[in-house]
């Protein structure tokens, strides 16, 4: 999903509401020190901050400098610090943390999400909370698309898993994650995160162009069904998504438990 507006997109697409729900609901309380791993833009982190005070702080860590930069510009304040680090290296370094959150991270790691999600583990102190969500079925439940624009969108979603290490299936496997590190008090909701059906909102319409942007250079990706290319591609899923009968639904999965005391 790299690409020059990405900061932007995750930034708009992220629902205040949603997640000041899903972070109260991971535990979220006054004074507590956190690690947002995965902070893109730094919307997030921001909240997170925000619901923990007084006296909360937060660690937001990206791999991309460009995220780090945004998220510094537009979401720093006393009691951020904002990392440009690789989640899959050792974070030991930051401390004893009290909650560690990951919110659509682990679907970009195919190969190693339990291993991001083994090594945050270890920063938490004993009674902290780890809280995983993630998508499942990532782009892959929608309705209403001719044979040709449904059959490359299925083809989008496995070019990346094939050359970029997505997962899109990665919400089901985050209670077993849990467990398998030993979690107790483990707590699963499930919820939609997308559903859109009649008229199509701006956001909406920016976030899934954006998505299809991503893959424009895929080789042969588009080469089968059509014949114009990408833009031939575009202009079929414009359409699709422009037009109120279609269907378009996408599971959140959340996952919390506490390490044992």
């Amino acid at each position: 999903m790299e690409s020059e507006e990405e900061s932007l997109r995750l930034d708009l697409k992220t629902d205040t509401g949603a997640v000041e729900e899903q972070a109260r609901w991971a535990g979220v309380v006054p004074g507590m020190r956190m690690v947002d791993l995965g902070c893109g833009a730094g919307k997030t982190t921001h909240i997170l901050h925000r619901l923990a005070q007084p006296g909360g702080e937060v660690v937001g860590i990206d791999g991309s400098p460009q995220r780090i930069a945004y998220a510094t510009e537009r979401f720093s304040k006393c009691g951020i610090t904002y990392l440009q680090r690789d989640v899959r290296n050792s974070l030991v370094d930051l401390g004893r943390i009290d909650l560690v959150w990951s919110r659509f991270l682990l679907e970009y790691f195919a190969e190693e999400s339990f291993a991001i999600a083994k090594n945050a583990y270890q920063v938490l102190g004993p009674g902290g909370t780890i809280c995983l969500i993630d998508l499942d079925q990532n782009c892959l439940g929608h309705f209403g698309a001719c044979e040709r624009l449904e059959k490359t969108m299925r083809n989008m979603v496995l070019a990346m898993q094939k050359q970029y290490g997505f997962d899109p299936f990665v919400g089901r496997k985050l209670y077993a994650y849990l467990y398998d590190l030993g979690c107790v008090d483990i707590e699963v909701r499930m919820s939609s995160h997308h559903l859109i059906y009649g008229e199509l909102s701006e956001i909406d319409r920016f976030n899934w162009l954006a998505k299809a942007e991503a893959t424009r250079n895929t080789p042969g990706l588009f080469a089968e069904g059509y014949p114009g290319g990408y833009e031939e591609f575009r202009r079929e899923l414009v359409a699709f998504l422009d037009h109120p009968r279609r269907f378009i639904y996408t599971p959140l999965i959340m996952c919390k438990g506490k390490k044992p005391t």
